[in-house]
């Protein structure tokens, strides 16, 4: 990496440096910003009296993050591993649908992505606790794929079977009229939001709605218990906010000299 690579590395990825901190602190400011004018111009009677403004700061801002995107891509060893990276894809979400709007009108209003660019507030004000305490979600998610797919193939088995058992049970009459009817209900069931657009008016019908209302419990105690479970046994150690210049992996062990995902120097 050349010197004023490492440099523009150092003031746009770390919130060590005093330049770092403050190019990151007016970031956000923009984010705010671009996120509150996507927002004010959704407003119709706002948008009316400052149509012509909002979207010459909407796309001034999309200016700025594009510079930006580009810069982060020039500055990193490798450009394509950071791309790929969540923050590298969430960069590039940020700056899509104003160009998209180009093609397709008002599909501007999806830059209110951008919102999750501010999650780096967390580097920024050396909240390395909760930089460690993300990295163990993503972990404990990693891990728990495996069950948790078994779980949601299990759930999707059953919805199926009782939306069927249900439009044998109910019948057209009462507003199962097919299968897929019938699973839409179990969904809605299951996860206990009840839209009540179709209910059972039949006993057995009843009683199957009542054994879908308690196993919907089960959606929230199963996968939070798996999940749990894996950020416990997979704790995270890091502890600061420095990113590595060749994979982009952000939290590091305070006297690590080299990252432990890639062992390039830091």
């Amino acid at each position: 990496m050349r010197p004023w690579q490492r440099k523009l590395h150092d003031v746009i990825f770390e919130a060590e440096t005093p330049a770092g901190r403050l190019f990151d602190v007016l970031l956000l400011i923009a984010i705010l910003a671009s996120v509150l004018a996507v927002v004010l111009e959704s407003v119709e009677s706002v948008d009316e009296r400052y149509h012509t403004q909002l979207r010459v700061a909407e796309w001034s801002f999309t200016i700025v993050f594009t510079i930006e995107y580009v810069l982060r891509l020039i500055c990193v060893q490798r450009p394509w591993r950071y791309a790929r990276s969540f923050f590298g894809v969430v960069d590039l979400l940020a700056i899509l649908p104003s160009f998209l709007s180009l093609l397709i009108p008002g599909s501007h209003e999806l830059a209110v992505i951008r919102g999750l660019r501010l999650l780096r507030v967390f580097r920024i004000f050396k909240l390395a606790r909760y930089l460690g305490e993300a990295e163990a979600l993503v972990e404990g998610l990693k891990a728990s794929r495996a069950k948790i797919t078994v779980f949601l193939t299990t759930v999707l088995i059953s919805v199926t079977i009782m939306g069927a058992l249900m439009h044998l049970v109910e019948g057209p009459e009462n507003g199962f009229v097919d299968i897929p009817h019938g699973i839409y209900w179990a969904i809605v069931t299951m996860t206990t939001v009840g839209f009540g657009d179709l209910t059972p008016m039949t006993g057995p019908g009843k009683f199957i709605a009542s054994v879908m209302m308690v196993f919907g419990y089960s959606l929230i105690i199963v996968p939070t218990g798996i999940i749990s479970a894996e950020i416990a046994v997979g704790k995270s150690r890091q502890n600061n906010t420095e990113a590595c210049p060749h994979c982009m992996k952000v939290g590091h062990d305070r006297k690590a000299e080299y990252c432990d995902r890639c062992v390039g120097a830091l």
